[in-house]
This record gives C-alpha cells, sequence and structure tokens, in this order.
C-alpha cells in the first residue's frame, strides 16, 4: 500500500484546501497536488494526496471511493508510480 492516493473524477472547480478537509478525518494529508494542464493551467480532473502512514492512505480510500464529492462520484485508489516515458531523461 502506498501513502500517495489518486484521485479521479474530480470536479473541475475543486481546490486543494477542500481535498485537505474531505482527507483530514482519516489522518494527517501530507500534501495535496492539484493536476492541472501544462498549456492553460485549466484543471484535468484529478489530484494526488499523499498521507502520513500507510493505514490512513488505506482508511481514505476505503472511505471516500465512490463517494459523491461536489457533485462527481470519486474515484479514490493507491496511486501507481509513473512510468517514464520513452525519449525522456529522467
Amino acid at each position: 500500500m502506498s501513502r500517495k492516493i489518486y484521485i479521479g473524477n474530480l470536479n473541475y472547480a475543486t481546490v486543494e484546501d477542500s481535498l485537505r478537509e474531505l482527507f483530514s478525518p482519516y489522518g494527517r494529508v501530507a500534501s495535496v497536488q492539484l493536476v492541472t494542464d501544462r498549456m492553460n493551467g485549466s484543471p484535468r480532473g484529478f489530484a494526488f494526496v499523499e498521507m502520513d502512514t500507510d493505514e490512513q492512505a488505506a482508511a481514505a480510500i476505503q472511505k471516500l471511493d465512490g463517494l459523491d464529492f461536489e457533485g462527481r462520484k470519486l474515484r479514490v485508489n493507491s496511486a501507481q508510480e509513473r512510468e517514464s516515458r520513452s525519449g525522456q531523461s529522467t
């Protein structure tokens, strides 16, 4: 289990503070990262939240996956490591 959590199907108006508030009942939120388009800065509808412990992350995933939040049904699961793209140096 990872401490980093993927949150998908977010309302485009969602802000970091509302995600921090949503996840805080399950433990200390170490970081919140809303993903935006590189070209125009518009929201892409997903984010990453990092919790302090694996147990806190697991509890948040279990309770929040499928929750209706700001008019959208959330997809919440453990974040997967991003594979490097071919042709790019890391």
